[in-house]
């Protein structure tokens, strides 16, 4: 692996914020960089209860919102004295994840979480496990089948882009600037997520009328997202704004931009890295803004799985039951607001 996939680069860090959810107190770990909702404020559904055995699935950590994903699941699990988390290796393709998941089927844990590589190549695992009588807590990536979840909790992707698009829309349109030439450098675009993303991203554009010039996908890894931008630049040699969905692989995408010497746009990014918060805070590159995507639904995900092990719902709602499905809010973070959000980067 090359230097530009590691987050040391430019990037370092793990795990965003995604709000108080069952809990009144959410803190930072240095030591893992997760976001543990703890009881302090002797929350009764925190108190130790009925022991659950949580089952874990999530691609390889190669990538640093993964990792935080895992990070923030393990301590999380770690932070309840009733929880026991099973965590296997899903290896780097949706076959191997399949065969760990039948595995951990197997065990008969209380509850399984699972970020699959791939929703719809999982759900048959999701459907699987669901009829074998353990719920399922379908973490980000979508399964197609109702059927194959108890719980599904994902960010905002089509939000995601509204939210980015919104926010260059609202500045070149301060600026001016009436038809401008908008880059977008996207995840792996055969993911339902990064089909939603973009669409909110043209239908926040459109608002403006405005649209996307050129768009190069990338793979969610700082050496692609290289590969896309230098592609992106060689093709748009004048740029007025840029949207790069993901601040991994905008690892890659500061790279060519810084050797390619331009500044003569500026750029978004996506999911809320720390590093690309304190560097949109410094004003000192052409990262100006970044959009939420929250790697703590991980911890939020696995509190769930517990109250759901424990058959207990949320207690600030009146329903008896945990909801079927939670989507979380893609807020935007610039220099004006950077100092509020920098502890929650991940």
């Amino acid at each position: 692996m090359s230097a530009l996939s590691r987050r040391n680069v430019l990037f370092g860090g793990a795990a965003v914020g995604a709000g108080a959810l069952l809990t009144a107190c959410t803190s930072n770990d240095p030591g893992t960089s997760a976001q543990v909702k703890t009881n302090e404020s002797g929350d009764a559904n925190a108190a130790p209860g009925q022991k659950v055995v949580i089952g874990f699935s999530a691609p390889a950590a190669d990538h640093g919102w993964i990792a935080a994903i895992t990070n923030n699941a393990k301590a999380q699990a770690a932070a309840y004295s009733d929880v026991e988390l099973k965590s296997v290796a899903a290896g780097n393709d949706a076959a191997a994840q399949r065969a760990a998941v039948a595995t951990l089927i197997s065990q008969k844990p209380t509850v399984i979480v699972m970020l699959p590589h791939d929703g719809k190549e999982l759900d048959a695992a999701g459907l699987e496990a669901m009829k074998a009588g353990i719920p399922v807590i379908n973490l980000d990536r979508a399964f197609p089948s109702r059927a194959a979840y108890r719980l599904q909790i994902k960010g905002d992707n089509f939000g995601m882009g509204l939210a980015a698009g919104a926010y260059i829309g609202e500045q070149l349109k301060s600026k001016g600037i009436s038809n401008p030439i908008i880059g977008e450098i996207p995840g792996i675009d055969s993911l339902e997520l990064t089909q939603e993303r973009s669409q909110g991203f043209n239908t926040a554009l459109a608002t403006y009328g405005f649209k996307v010039a050129n768009r190069r996908p990338a793979e969610f890894t700082a050496d692609s997202g290289q590969a896309a931008a230098t592609a992106l630049l060689q093709a748009l040699p004048k740029m007025d704004a840029v949207w790069n969905h993901d601040d991994d692989q905008g690892i890659g995408v500061l790279a060519a931009i810084k050797q390619a010497n331009r500044s003569d746009f500026f750029m978004v990014g996506g999911a809320g890295s720390k590093a690309a918060i304190d560097l949109i805070k410094a004003d000192s590159s052409v990262l100006k803004a970044t959009v939420t995507y929250s790697p703590s639904m991980a911890s939020s995900a696995v509190s769930l799985a517990r109250l759901i092990g424990q058959g207990k719902g949320m207690n600030d709602l009146v329903e008896l039951q945990v909801p079927k499905e939670i989507t979380l809010s893609s807020e935007t973070i610039t220099k004006e607001n950077a100092d509020r959000y920098a502890a929650l980067g991940f």
